[in-house]
């Protein structure tokens, strides 16, 4: 869930005075969107509370729509002269994006996968090239032609049969997330005729290249619950149910091991994990459990030889460790430890190669990537200099290479994808992200990592890019972005849409925030069920140190967050609105305590271990205690554009409807609020690469518009 942000050119003009823009736009309409009160008494524990927007959750209302049109037309109308503006952030964010441009190809049992992008698309074309990359392309999929007529589109969960003659995909065209599986035979171009509906988009091939596993969802909940198995040229109606997950606070997803020995589905919640794997040549047999789950017990497998390697929390291992098992031995009195629990680093993952063993860390707040022969040789760390950086390892498929494909980028620093010799310690950079119109120099900007006091005395990191030249006299425009919830680490990472908005004058910052995991587990832990509140008050905090340090001031500080990072931006408005000139909520979860007690919402009973359980007073009353649409109260708010996608599955439309619409009725001063709905999407947006710029778009006019900047 890492956020898109902000873009380019020109020098800062400081025009008017939020005080007469503010005047200007009240001007503009007088056709403010006053949804209806119906009140309604909601109860539990022997308390009640008044929701008068309750009505708002019934999609098929024609009264609903109505009213989600009407702040859809306030909004047009509001900032109908920023619209030349916008559209000219639009062509500038995409002239800085190379339009023909291609994944790095990678080799997959002989073949070449490569993703491209053609001039004037918005959609991706999947393609490979057998052997070599001089040979034919054959395309597997042109998204461009499977999109049109429809204003959503999204293809996922390519999986290519072990023969090569068949690939599974899914589509979504109604953004919610329930994906139609089908398979089409790369032969002879055609599509068979099954069609698995309600399914999560994700499948895996057995071995006999006739046999796929899949996932499908609960109709009501969305919540992942069956893995299915599906026999070519058979009805879907006929699938066999081989796994189903009755738990309502667990995940299921099925997949395949690097080795390709095993099928394996994972079930997990927040705090626990269960496998359970089948041998890929056997497809008609039984999954076996790897460890039966034990609640807290954390861990993920990945098979090697003739042992499987893990990664557990097992042994109050709080950062984790990677333990190792006999293939034929996999319940945890079996499991041995490799790399031993350390409390100051977090193991996040591991990359297996015949020679080498290579383990990704975080420590300090920062990416590690270690190489560790299997010899015990010689182990090393690759070298990263800077402190505002994010490095990843990528698509490595094959076990029998010394070559490792990582990325690696900075606030400043375009990504780029390398592939290093773990042998010779040589490496060839495989592509860096081009930045076109000759204007972009990553030399012009400084990038700084601080770190806050915090109310407590934790000591939270922030990082920052901003260009060069910078005064620190609390005049600078300022964007501070938060998320902080699902140990969800914000590593720093490049965005040229971003230079939009840097090249004007502003600085982004990050705030690495307790709730997510940038500084190891205990950062989450001490983030999330009754310490969820450190995490708005570490927001805040860390706006008071960029006040102080005269980065910015009240006047030119705008705060940014999106889902339960748009929860974080209803808090802190209703703690400490003063702070901030501005704020973008983007789908924002804002409704914690209803949302949470309706077991038939998506995602809901699987967050119980995130937020708590409100079915239990000592939870209830604290998540009332923050819950932004229950503590709005009449004081003056910041101004405030707020986004939401009609067929959103995670955060439903109807909590950012209900909030804005009890913040028009509360606030008390004239600060602009703007609800804008994508009557056609969902979670993440609009569809198609072009059209989400068309939201940046948005975001960015309504920043720049109160800083008085017109272009």
């Amino acid at each position: 869930m890492k956020n898109k942000l902000i873009l380019s050119c020109l020098c800062v003009i400081f025009a008017a005075s939020n005080t007469k823009i503010k005047a200007q736009k009240m001007s503009k309409s007088n056709t403010t969107p006053i949804a209806k009160i119906i009140p309604k008494t909601l109860e539990k524990h022997g308390e009640k509370r008044l929701d008068n927007y309750f009505w708002l959750n019934d999609r098929e209302d024609p009264e609903v729509i109505d009213y989600l049109n009407q702040e859809n037309t306030y909004y047009d109308a509001m900032t109908s002269d920023t619209k030349g503006f916008q559209k000219e952030l639009y062509e500038e964010m995409k002239s800085r994006i190379k339009e023909d441009d291609q994944s790095v190809p990678y080799l997959y049992n002989g073949y070449y996968y490569i993703t491209r992008f053609e001039t004037g698309k918005g959609y991706p074309i999947y393609s490979r090239k057998k052997a070599s990359l001089s040979a034919a392309e054959e395309i597997l999929f042109n998204c461009n032609e499977l999109a049109e007529g429809h204003s959503y589109f999204q293809l996922g969960g390519l999986s290519i049969s072990p023969d090569n003659k068949f690939v599974s995909f899914g589509t979504d065209i109604m953004g919610r997330r329930i994906y139609t599986i089908q398979i089409k035979n790369l032969e002879t171009g055609e599509l068979l005729t099954e069609k698995i509906e309600n399914a999560t988009g994700s499948s895996v091939w057995a071995n006999d290249n006739k046999t796929i596993f899949y996932t499908r969802q609960d109709e009501v909940t969305l919540r992942s619950d069956k893995v299915f198995k599906h026999k070519l040229a058979t009805d879907a109606a006929d699938d066999v149910l081989v796994f189903n997950e009755k738990d309502d606070t667990f995940n299921v997803s099925v997949g395949k091991e690097k080795s390709k020995k095993y099928i394996v589905i994972a079930s997990g919640s927040t705090l626990t994990t269960e496998y359970r794997t089948l041998n890929s040549d056997m497809p008609d047999g039984e999954f076996k459990v790897f460890q039966p789950r034990v609640r807290g017990l954390e861990y993920s497998i990945s098979h090697f030889g003739d042992s499987f390697y893990i990664i557990t929390n097992k042994d109050k291992a709080t950062n984790f460790k990677l333990m190792k098992t006999p293939e034929n031995a996999t319940a945890k009195e079996n499991w041995k430890d490799v790399i031993s629990h350390r409390k100051d680093v977090l193991l996040e993952d591991i990359e297996i190669f015949r020679n080498y063993l290579v383990v990704e860390e975080r420590s300090n707040g920062l990416n590690h990537i270690r190489i560790m022969p299997w010899n015990g040789e010689g182990e090393y760390y690759l070298p990263f200099g800077s402190e505002t950086y994010s490095a990843n390892t990528t698509t490595n498929v094959d076990f029998d290479t010394d070559i490792l494909r990582y990325s690696y980028q900075s606030l400043a620093t375009p990504s780029s994808v390398i592939d290093f010799n773990m042998k010779t310690k040589e490496k060839e950079i495989k592509k860096e992200q081009q930045v076109l119109g000759g204007t972009f120099d990553k030399n012009n900007y400084v990038e700084e990592r601080v770190w806050v006091t915090a109310t407590d005395g934790t000591k939270v990191p922030i990082s920052m890019v901003y260009h060069k030249g910078l005064k620190k006299d609390g005049n600078n425009p300022t964007l501070l972005y938060g998320y902080g919830s699902y140990g969800v680490t914000m590593d720093a990472y490049f965005s040229s849409t971003r230079l939009s908005i840097l090249d004007r004058g502003f600085v982004f910052a990050i705030a690495h925030i307790r709730g997510g995991e940038d500084l190891g587990r205990e950062w989450y832990e001490d983030g999330k069920l009754l310490k969820k509140k450190n995490t708005f008050t570490d927001f805040i905090d860390c706006s008071k140190f960029l006040i102080k340090e005269k980065y910015t001031s009240p006047k030119h500080l705008y705060a940014e967050g999106g889902s339960a990072g748009g929860l974080l931006m209803g808090a802190v408005v209703n703690m400490a609105p003063e702070l901030y000139n501005g704020v973008i909520a983007q789908v924002p979860f804002v409704d914690v305590i209803t949302t949470m007690l309706d077991d038939t919402i998506p995602l809901t009973t699987g967050e119980y271990d995130e937020w708590g359980n409100p079915n239990e007073k000592k939870s209830y009353d604290y998540m009332l205690s923050y819950s932004p649409y229950d503590n709005v109260k009449a004081q003056n708010y910041p101004n405030m554009f707020v986004s939401t996608g009609l067929h959103d599955s995670q955060v439903q439309y109807w909590e950012p409807a209900k909030w804005v619409a009890k913040l028009r009725t509360q606030k008390t001063n004239d600060t602009v609020l703007y609800l804008n709905t994508n009557m056609d999407a969902g979670h993440g947006g609009a569809s198609g690469r072009f059209e989400a710029l068309k939201e940046l778009a948005k975001e960015f006019s309504f920043l720049l518009d109160l800083e008085g900047i017109k272009n």
